[in-house]
């Protein structure tokens, strides 16, 4: 295989750059990760392995790993966010055979991935921050404590943020959406089912649904304002302006907000994909190539997919150049398309009108009735994608 020797950098440590760096090392590649963080960890938050997600772990050998510490998903659920009464609900059980979907704390998932790939021969520098990449035939990157770590070729995994990405595309202007959104993990005091439930209001909805073996539910709720929030996940807010943005709901959001003790909030932006995902010995992947919103729950699933497309495509041919065009080529219409969705759902959550709202959320209800499968078929394009079988 074209990947017998060749030794690879992955600037980044989170799910994409790991399973990259495992799908590499599986075929036969030397690898490095550095990682910036002084561990191999995720701050707390769940993620949605969708079924195009979940083929890239049971490819790299991990379905049974992810089952033992991640909850299956029976239904994605549309709630009327202030009375709380359910407006459709999409059986997750009438997927094909074959697509699961799994829901799994970040931290869980990245562990499962750190393990394996160590266990495997990747090696893993911690405290590693990359300050700039030199491309070329034997490309390298240059580390803020003044180390250069080079190979035949660096891969961006490195985040929204990517140093490689501004290396390749300059910088790239990105615009505050007018919305931000908490994070919080609370006690599943309320009986929250296996499911995903999206709870509409005006302006403003939330995502719940349970982690690990359903004792913990995982919060995500969204508020459109005017004055900015910083970017970043890493920012805490008071637990009371969450309970505030969201005292109108009704149904079971009372009682999971005032279960949060700890939250983080941050501002949603528009970034661009990037126009060009691979120099001389670069390569870019996940929020590095393709930064998204959170309203198609796909960020994740995304990156699992370049990492085994990447890989796919290196181990494939020898010309390493050739082999990015094709993995750019592959990934970068779908990902345009994923992206452009997620962009325009908020406002399908956020239906100001209470007239508008009612009607929107009868016909809904009603689809979902008559046509249950016809519901759930409008998200084969990125269910039913299988990156593992591509040629």
């Amino acid at each position: 295989m074209a990947l017998n020797g060749r030794r690879i950098v992955v600037a980044g440590g989170g799910i994409g750059g790991l399973a990259a760096a495992l799908a590499f090392r599986q075929r036969g590649a030397e690898v490095l990760v550095l990682e910036q963080a002084e561990a191999i960890t995720e701050v707390g938050a769940g993620i949605q392995v969708s079924p195009n997600g979940l083929r890239v772990i049971e490819a790299l050998g991990l379905a049974q790993g992810l089952a033992a510490r991640a909850c299956k998903a029976r239904a994605v659920v549309l709630r009327d966010g202030l009375s709380g009464e359910q407006v459709l609900r999409l059986d997750l059980g009438q997927l094909p055979e074959g697509q699961g979907y799994q829901f799994v704390h970040r931290a869980d998932l990245v562990e499962l991935l750190a393990d394996a790939a160590r266990e495997a021969g990747v090696r893993i520098r911690l405290l590693q921050k990359v300050r700039s990449v030199v491309p070329g035939p034997m490309p390298s990157l240059e580390l803020c404590n003044g180390d250069s770590v080079g190979g035949d070729l660096v891969v961006g995994a490195d985040g929204l943020h990517s140093v490689l990405r501004r290396a390749l595309n300059g910088n790239a202007s990105a615009f505050f959406t007018k919305q931000v959104a908490w994070r919080a993990i609370v006690p599943n005091t309320s009986a929250h089912p296996a499911e995903a439930q999206v709870h509409m209001g005006p302006g403003r909805h939330i995502v719940s649904y349970p982690l690990r073996d359903g004792s913990s539910v995982n919060l995500v709720a969204v508020e459109e304002r005017s004055h900015w929030v910083d970017e970043g996940w890493a920012q805490e807010d008071a637990p009371e302006n969450l309970r505030a943005a969201f005292a109108g709901f009704g149904g079971r959001v009372p009682e999971m907000l005032a279960s949060v003790e700890r939250v983080g909030l941050w501002g949603l932006f528009r970034h661009p994909v990037a126009r060009s995902w691979h120099g001389e010995g670069v390569a870019l992947m996940g929020d590095a190539a393709h930064p998204t919103l959170p309203f198609m729950a796909q960020g994740a699933n995304m990156a699992l997919e370049d990492a085994w497309t990447l890989a796919a495509c290196l181990a494939a041919d020898a010309d390493q150049a050739r082999a990015l065009e094709r993995y750019q080529s592959r990934r970068r219409n779908r990902c345009e398309r994923i992206v452009s969705a997620a962009n325009g759902n908020a406002w399908k959550y956020h239906l100001r009108n209470p007239l508008v709202r009612g009607v929107a959320h009868r016909g809904l209800g009603l689809a979902g009735r008559l046509m249950p499968q016809r519901m759930l078929q409008q998200f084969d394009w990125i269910y039913g994608h299988d990156v593992t079988a591509a040629a």
